[in-house]
């Protein structure tokens, strides 16, 4: 792409949604939701994305030959590495007490997402050309900002690789994910666990709504006021109680259900005639994304039953081939999710700190695949020798 020009916006009110979702689509129907113009820019309307919070936006655009937006990519200049799930603060901690400076940085990422999905967003997906041009437009950023880094979090393992040859490290971690085998129910999937495992599901999931508890799946039109209102004091409590500060307000969620209700999912809980409980996923092509949780009333079991179980019991219903859980969280595991890498590809200018991070990160990557093996084992799903004695 010789003639390509890569453009800095600092917010996305400078490109119309159709030119950014035509890349971030990537010759789909539509874009995955959360790097959509919809979702990016509620984050930054409703101010939870902006300077303030630390997350300066500094999206790219890669404009082809004929002046149109070819690629483009979410970019931040943070202050702090908060809101982020691939942490990097001890990397910061060693280069400060070396006297360097490790903020500002580059976070391309979807803010406060731990989701995986495309971040080189390039209207043509096979266009590698386009894709190395992104990332090389991410180092020029470095350098423009001053910045000690990039970080490019949640990619695509295609992604991860195609940075790594431009000179970023790489990195893996994990999560749990649910897997659909072509289910027709929910017992269809039970039956592919161990005996005393599908016992312990069925078991949990009866608990769960013991005390008259109803559960309620709203999308689309039979979105509520009612139900966003109860999910959001939901939400509070819960970001109160891990983060300190939540970082969504309400005016992000009210713009996110203006403007994509029908990639909205919230599961609520109901008791006595009101909302005791609920979570938030989007749904994506072939994805269900679990978001956020939150209750006023603590019931054996419920968090698992709306979070986990019927997310899967949407999967099933809608076809969705994957059920994303979140961050964290080897609990997931007895319900049915399996360890599923992720990846994240640093690039940091000062070469003592690149090699001693890479040095960390080679044996990080060792670690985690080690893990994700032993934790496939302990697994609930059956295996041969099972199969004969059920």
């Amino acid at each position: 792409m010789p003639d390509a020009h890569i453009r800095i916006l600092p917010n996305l009110s400078e490109i119309k949604a159709a030119d950014w979702d035509a890349c971030a689509a990537g010759g789909a129907a539509r874009p995955e939701p959360f790097v959509s113009h919809a979702f990016l820019s509620a984050l930054e309307e409703s101010g939870c994305a902006a300077a303030r919070t630390g997350w300066l936006p500094q999206h790219l655009v890669l404009d082809g030959p004929d002046g149109k937006a070819a690629a483009v990519c979410p970019a931040y200049l943070k202050s702090h590495s908060r809101g982020e799930y691939v942490f990097d603060q001890g990397w910061a901690d060693a280069y400060m007490r070396a006297g360097g400076e490790y903020y500002p940085k580059v976070q391309v990422a979807v803010p406060f997402t731990p989701v995986t999905g495309r971040r080189l967003l390039l209207k043509d997906p096979d266009d590698p050309v386009g894709r190395l041009a992104l990332g090389a437009g991410i180092k020029q950023l470095v350098r423009l900002r001053g910045a000690s880094s990039a970080h490019v979090t949640f990619s695509t393992e295609e992604e991860w690789e195609e940075l790594a040859s431009l000179g970023f490290l790489k990195r893996t971690d994990r999560q749990f994910h649910w897997t659909n085998a072509g289910y027709a129910t929910y017992d269809d999937f039970l039956a592919e666990l161990a005996s005393r495992k599908r016992k312990a599901l069925k078991k949990e999931r009866r608990e769960a709504i013991a005390d008259g508890i109803s559960i309620e799946w709203l999308t689309g039109k039979t979105l509520t006021e009612e139900a966003f209102d109860a999910f959001f004091m939901f939400y509070l409590d819960t970001g109160g109680r891990k983060w300190g500060t939540p970082y969504l307000n309400r005016q992000f969620f009210q713009r996110a259900a203006e403007r994509m209700a029908d990639q909205i999912l919230l599961v609520m809980a109901r008791r006595n005639g009101r909302y005791i409980a609920g979570a938030l996923n989007f749904i994506g092509a072939e994805t269900l994304y679990g978001r956020y949780w939150g209750a006023v009333e603590h019931h054996p079991f419920l968090h698992f039953e709306v979070c986990y179980h019927q997310a899967i019991d949407y999967a099933i219903a809608t076809g969705l081939k994957v059920v994303e859980a979140g961050a964290q969280g080897e609990h997931k595991l007895a319900r049915g999710y399996l360890p599923k890498a992720t990846y994240s590809a640093h690039y940091i200018v000062h070469q003592g700190l690149a090699g001693a991070v890479a040095q960390y990160l080679e044996r990080e990557r060792t670690h985690v695949e080690e893990d994700s093996a032993v934790l496939t084992e302990l697994g609930p799903f059956r295996r041969c020798e099972e199969e004969e004695q059920d």
